[in-house]
């Protein structure tokens, strides 16, 4: 992980630079959740990351899916919530749902 920068302007930094990154976004919430709509994590390509989508439950899933869309262009849409098998997993736990739109950026 990188320090708490700005993790639009580490994207930025990243890609001046040619590095592989994609963007993960929060884009919906519902009941409690760990961070609010409009969230933003970058990730590199090595599996370094700047932000944060959910105050650390569910980053490791994030940064799968990122690497997954960097190596494949496609961006998926990855919801996580309690009655999600995988929410108990990943660690999401605080009694909401929560969407992230992962997307590689060039």
């Amino acid at each position: 992980m990188t320090d708490n920068l700005d993790p639009l302007a580490q994207l930025s930094r990243w890609n001046a630079e040619g590095k592989k990154t994609a963007l993960a976004t929060v884009v919906a919430t519902w009941g409690s959740s760990p961070r609010p709509v409009g969230s933003h994590m970058a990730v590199l390509d090595s599996g370094d990351f700047a932000g944060s989508v959910s105050g650390g439950c569910i980053e490791g899933a994030v940064v799968d899916a990122a690497l997954e869309a960097i190596k494949s262009g496609a961006p998926k849409l990855l919801e996580f919530g309690v009655s999600n098998e995988d929410a108990w997993d990943v660690g999401l736990a605080c009694g909401g749902r929560i969407q992230v739109f992962v997307e590689p950026v060039a």
